[in-house]
């Protein structure tokens, strides 16, 4: 009854852990730019004394989708969006540096670009700091040009380039904030390749199907984990009443 009750315990517990993260995901399914997480089970041997016989499926998150969502097209200039490969960097509050592919851009009363998150978007020469200007314009190698208060539309000032990066899918891990960062802690060089669209954002790559499905599967598999917590429970009381009335 013990092996039957640990193993149908852990069970609902590993069950609970997927459902989280594809609950998270759905959550999560209208979100700009967000990537989906991976939830897997793998074997697992119970280590303790005696003979390591038993063995439990532990849920595990090993990756996320970096497949790229749909394009929206919204017609804004501050809007951008990753054509193919690559990330956008920006810095968090705390100065560290991460990457995103949700280019919905504003400017700060400072001047600062950010992310509609707030975060800071990075160019090649640091933090991209905006002077008073008319228009700013966005073109497709990330260069950052705008037309200054008072000046003909034909002045334009380029002001920097959005750094725009290429890593590895298997160099990056998402943070805790949903942005992506590179394993080492290192920051990623800038790179020339990626290109953007402008008056576009990218939306989640979330299937919405695919996550209903698998939540409505592992509430069911929950289901049958507390049906045989329940079952042993009987057998347990019934081996105890067999016991005193013998």
């Amino acid at each position: 009854m013990d092996n039957v009750l640990y193993l149908s315990m852990s069970a609902a517990r590993e069950l609970m852990q997927a459902q989280a993260v594809h609950s998270n995901n759905l959550a999560n399914a209208s979100t700009g730019g967000f990537k989906a997480d991976f939830a897997q089970a793998r074997a697992m041997q119970v280590y303790g004394d005696g003979y390591a016989g038993r063995v439990y499926a532990a849920t595990e998150n090993p990756a996320t989708d970096l497949s790229p969502g749909s394009l929206d097209q919204t017609g804004r200039n501050l809007d951008i969006a990753i054509d193919g490969k690559g990330w956008l960097a920006v810095m968090r509050a705390d100065g560290t540096e991460a990457y995103t592919r949700y280019g919905s851009l504003q400017v700060d009363p400072g001047g600062m670009l950010r992310t509609s998150k707030g975060d800071v978007v990075m160019g090649d020469g640091g933090p991209i700091a905006l002077p008073p200007f008319e228009t700013v314009l966005i073109g497709g190698d990330g260069t950052v040009t705008v037309q200054p208060v008072g000046q003909a539309p034909n002045n334009l000032v380029q002001i920097d380039r959005l750094k725009l990066v290429a890593p590895e899918p298997d160099a990056l891990v998402k943070a805790a904030d949903g942005l992506f960062e590179r394993k080492d802690g290192l920051a990623e060089p800038p790179d020339a390749t990626v290109s953007v669209v402008s008056g576009m954002v990218e939306n989640s790559n979330v299937n919405v199907v695919n996550e209903m499905t698998e939540i409505l599967a592992i509430a069911r598999e929950f289901e049958i984990q507390l049906r045989m917590m329940q079952t042993a429970e009987q057998n347990d009381e019934a081996a105890s009443e067999l016991l005193r009335s013998s």
